[in-house]
């Protein structure tokens, strides 16, 4: 894949993971990322629901690779989980609550307007649910209970992410980190 791509793609991400979709326009992208904005079109051709789509799934790809990188080790789903979700929080801190997740805002955004990107989000979600659920079966959870954990993290850290964005903290995350300990160690 082209540097130019690639590049392109994650300008897009970070500027949809600040400002969503609506408020990402593809001048602001050819802009921010640098490209002439031939490549724009050479390389997405369908425009903006293309370039959305295909940055959210890459968006989900990275972010489950962080995760799984996040929990790996000898470290019980309990305990890495948690450590993970605090560092979730120090980073939405640290990015002055402009950073989380570019899932968060385009699947808010797009849910019922595009069902291109909305298959993205669900596909990007996906990854997270099922890099979540791999440390937890490693940890001795079945297959069902590690299933449904999966998707409770996943629900539970993007829900902490919006709350600490809005309230200008990163406590709802540290809450959400808190009590998932508490869950996945009984």
């Amino acid at each position: 894949m082209s540097n130019i791509r690639e590049h392109i793609l994650q300008t897009t991400c970070n500027l949809m993971e600040k400002q969503g979709y609506h408020g990402t326009g593809l001048n602001e992208i050819v802009k921010e990322s640098g490209a002439p904005k031939g490549s724009l079109y050479h390389y997405f051709p369908e425009g903006k629901e293309q370039i959305t789509a295909e940055a959210v799934w890459q968006s989900g790809r990275m972010t489950a690779k962080r995760i799984q990188n996040g929990v790996s080790g000898g470290s019980n789903a309990a305990k890495a989980i948690h450590d993970f979700i605090l560092n979730i929080a120090d980073h939405v801190e640290t990015s002055g609550f402009a950073a989380g997740s570019p899932l968060t805002a385009v699947a808010m955004e797009t849910a019922t307007k595009s069902e291109r990107i909305n298959l993205a989000c669900r596909e990007a979600y996906t990854l997270l649910e099922t890099a979540f659920k791999e440390k937890l079966l490693e940890s001795g959870f079945t297959k069902t209970k590690a299933e449904e954990l999966g998707t409770f993290i996943t629900a539970t850290v993007e829900g902490g992410i919006i709350l600490s964005r809005t309230y200008h903290s990163g406590n709802p995350l540290r809450t959400v980190a808190k009590h998932l300990k508490v869950l996945l160690s009984q």
